[in-house]
């Protein structure tokens, strides 16, 4: 803290950080394991901890039933942090099973610098920001 009671170090912002992740199969156990692999990757690449996290909005395929995402955010120790899962739109020709996430952070980076993370196939979806 400085003198006038304002916080030092860097400024921080709120970002959205978007990522997604194709599964191989709709079963509980992968669809577990593909979302702690997906969160666990937005994590790592924007340097961010559980108490940066606002909240995260997960998304899924029609075609995927098997488990609620926010289930793996929740064992990766998001206990208290308000998550909600929803379907995806079904449209045509769509790749099928994807869960997407939109989370909301607190970060000193620029929009410039978020990284959103796409994982196996869907990488295809965002071929200009895809790891």
């Amino acid at each position: 803290m400085t003198d006038t009671g304002m916080p030092t170090g860097p400024v921080r912002a709120v970002r959205a950080v978007r990522g997604a992740i194709q599964l191989d199969v709709d079963q509980r156990d992968h669809v577990l394991s593909s979302t702690r692999e997906l969160v666990t990757a937005v994590m790592e690449a924007n340097d961010l901890t559980t108490d940066d996290v606002i909240s995260i909005v997960f998304t899924a395929t029609p075609d995927v039933h098997s488990e609620f995402p926010a289930v793996a955010a929740r064992e990766l120790g998001m206990g208290d942090v308000p998550l909600m899962c929803t379907q995806e739109l079904d449209v045509a020709g769509a790749m099928p099973r994807v869960i997407r996430l939109m989370a909301h952070v607190t970060t000193p980076l620029t929009r410039q610098e978020i990284t959103h993370v796409y994982l196996r196939g869907a990488a295809a979806l965002r071929r200009d920001l895809a790891q």
